[in-house]
């Protein structure tokens, strides 16, 4: 990239497209057996259990650079049974879309009817480095 600055509201328009255009009403976390890279694959294929009430925090200073945006720590019931590995945030409204996917700090076996708790996520847009 050329440059050696960008503005922290250019990395924030990345961050508020998910906490404010698609808003926290709009978000599910779903976690899954493998990584998804698509909705369909986060939302049906590889899910074991979702939360549809997701909340966000930012976006904020990054913890390493840049900005981010924190998906707050959530629960909900397992619907399935296996081994989570992944995380996947998507967009549930009208235009739905898989919006970003990351892997669990550690797998874990989940049985279908439990409760699951995930740890609060940050998903974090780098500053810029000149190369």
């Amino acid at each position: 990239m050329a440059g050696e600055f960008l503005n922290d509201s250019v990395l924030d328009d990345g961050l508020n497209y998910i906490a404010v255009d698609v808003g926290d009403a709009n978000l599910r976390i779903d976690f899954c057996s493998q990584a998804p890279t698509t909705y369909a694959e986060a939302t049906t294929t590889y899910t074991l259990g979702n939360d549809a009430t997701v909340t966000t925090t930012g976006p904020a200073d990054g913890t390493t650079s840049g900005r981010k945006l924190t998906v707050d720590a959530t629960s909900g019931t397992v619907s399935g049974t296996g081994t989570a590995t992944h995380w996947a945030l998507t967009k549930t409204n009208a235009t739905t879309a898989l919006l970003a996917t990351g892997p669990l700090a550690s797998s874990q076996a989940v049985t279908s009817g439990n409760s699951f708790t995930l740890t609060a996520i940050e998903i974090e847009i780098p500053d810029v480095v000149v190369t």
